[in-house]
């Protein structure tokens, strides 16, 4: 009878979370933001494998207002098939009422190349975040000059000279220096000359699958403290030209206190590369149990993210992958293994004929419990002549973390706009109105790119932004625990993650119907520990390592009072 009782209480809090949830919508503020964008993938016809790829994009507090401000990756026109004016990627400052303004050309940024991918940190701890652009050929590093414009410093800091088909990349201090280093992951190797011709209809080009490609090393970019880089590659044990690399994340996978590494390779095994503790990395996806499907075949991985979704107290995985394959869902059994959930949740059943690139886990709602976004969009227009259950335009997921390790599908009831198909790619998100709910930024390929609003959501949350002295400044890599009554949460500020994509680097805790957290705990990468108590929610707080609490900021207004401008 008691156990009866107990189903009962479970299940009422299931439905008053559910009816909550349903409030929720993500709302199309894209032009109302001035976000005027449109991607650039280059294709005339000839169906060249990097067409396929996609934009990243990112969100970074470039000047340090508070407000984060948006970047958008874009590509370029083949050699000699020039359509207009050069495309680049744009940089858009938040103007903190609904609005943003576009200041590429202003920051230095306004420089053609086959972008891919992002990546946001403060390698030179001066605190101010720069920026690591991935291209097809040479990639980029860009200093922040702390005046809002930028420096490209490729150069100058020994990143120059490797051309490759880089995609996601990653910031980490894999040595625990205090120095950012930086993971770049590779895809394949290709190239104009190189391109094979394939087809699904034996009538018409297609795209090829990386198959038909040798695969190419991801890079292992050691921080040397002077603004410069050296190669660690092989010296770190990280290389392995096999890799058909599309995503990177950092997470600490057993729980030592140092950072691994995860790639998400296509058609490829996943590797797992633990942290040895001497700046020597161990691969060990296998072992783990995520390098291949629960059948024995290497999938193709696509986006990826770290989190703990079901209060283990150990980082769980999810991959996307191709249509028909579904989106790899890995528990952390906190033993070195990883079993995959996907096949017994609503997750897995979901994402089966969709193709996911851009994913994480974030809390929409804010009731504490990490739910899962990904961003679809298939790769070829004309799949349907063949799939009929595929499409090249799908719809976006979103899962609802029910807890218990359950998840409910609630993306048609987050708004029509949301919910349409679309070809996306990357996908980030951040608090962009100080309203203490996250929001959400999906490129597309070939296409525009879409801001949407979270409104309508009635619980509490605790925003917190690290500033590292001992560790690197953006605090990258710290585990920040919090706890509301028996309430435990916890989350790792990580570069990365998603598919060529960055979120901000400020981590948002649902509270639920809690006012305030009982604690907040910090656990650096230097070894320092920072504990605060009472801490009261709906603010943004920051804290300092060593000394605690340095500044807050209670929540705004919604930009929902701003719709009408």
């Amino acid at each position: 009878m008691q156990r009866f009782c107990w189903r009962l209480l479970l299940l009422a809090a299931f439905a008053a979370r559910g009816l909550l949830a349903q409030s929720i919508s993500f709302r199309d503020i894209t032009a109302q933001a001035g976000l005027h964008f449109l991607h650039n993938n280059g294709a005339f016809g000839k169906k060249y494998l990097p067409e396929t790829m996609g934009p990243g994009c990112a969100f970074l507090d470039y000047d340090n207002d508070g407000w984060p401000d948006i970047l958008l990756v874009n590509g370029q026109d083949w050699p000699g098939h020039t359509r207009g004016v050069p495309t680049t990627m744009k940089l858009y400052h938040n103007n903190h009422d609904g609005t943003f303004t576009d200041v590429t050309r202003k920051a230095g940024l306004d420089i053609p190349m086959f972008g891919l991918g992002v990546a946001v940190g403060d390698y030179d701890n001066d605190g101010y975040d720069d920026l690591f652009i991935t291209a097809l050929g040479q990639s980029h590093l860009f200093h922040n000059n702390r005046n809002g414009t930028f420096s490209d410093v490729t150069k100058a800091a020994g990143l120059w000279g490797p051309d490759e088909f880089s995609t996601s990349a990653a910031w980490v201090d894999y040595d625990g220096d205090g120095k950012l280093d930086l993971v770049v992951a590779n895809y394949v190797q290709w190239s104009e000359k190189s391109d094979l011709y394939c087809t699904l209809d034996g009538r018409h080009k297609s795209y090829c699958t990386p198959e038909s490609y040798k695969g190419a090393p991801a890079r292992l970019w050691h921080n040397l403290g002077n603004g410069r880089f050296e190669d660690a590659t092989e010296k770190a044990k990280f290389y392995d030209p096999t890799s058909k690399s599309l995503g990177v994340t950092i997470l600490d996978s057993n729980r030592d206190g140092w950072p691994d590494i995860l790639l998400a390779n296509d058609t490829q095994p996943n590797k797992l590369y633990v942290n040895q503790r001497d700046g020597t990395f161990r691969e060990t996806a296998v072992a783990a149990g995520i390098a291949f499907s629960e059948d024995g075949v290497a999938r193709a991985g696509m986006g990826v993210d770290a989190g703990d979704y079901d209060r283990s107290g150990y980082p769980s995985i999810i991959i996307t992958n191709f249509a028909n394959q579904m989106l790899s869902l890995y528990h952390n059994e906190g033993n070195g293994l990883f079993v995959d959930e996907a096949a017994r949740s609503e997750v897995g059943r979901a994402t089966l004929v969709t193709l996911g690139f851009g994913c994480f886990f974030f809390d929409y709602d804010n009731d504490g419990w990490p739910d899962i976004l990904v961003a679809d969009g298939h790769i070829e227009d004309g799949i349907e002549r063949v799939q009929k259950r595929v499409r090249y335009a799908e719809p976006p997921h979103v899962f609802r973390n029910l807890g218990g390790g359950k998840f409910q599908e609630v993306t048609e009831a987050l708004g029509a706009n949301f919910a349409s198909p679309k070809v996306a790619r990357g996908a980030a998100y951040a608090d962009v109105d100080n309203d203490g709910s996250l929001d959400v930024l999906l490129t597309t390929n070939g296409g525009r790119a879409f801001l949407f609003h979270n409104e309508g959501g009635a619980n509490h949350s605790l925003r917190v932004k690290l500033v590292g002295t001992k560790s690197n400044r953006d605090g990258i890599g710290a585990v920040v625990r919090l706890r509301t009554g028996a309430e435990p949460q916890w989350q790792m500020l990580h570069s990365g993650s998603s598919y060529l994509s960055q979120s901000e680097l400020v981590l948002t805790f649902g509270l639920g119907g809690a006012a305030m957290a009982d604690s907040v705990e910090v656990d650096w990468p230097s070894g320092q520990v920072d504990r605060l108590t009472k801490v009261a929610g709906n603010q943004t707080i920051t804290i300092q390592e060593g000394k605690g609490l340095v500044g807050k900021r209670p929540y705004g207004k919604p930009w929902t009072s701003v719709a009408s401008r």
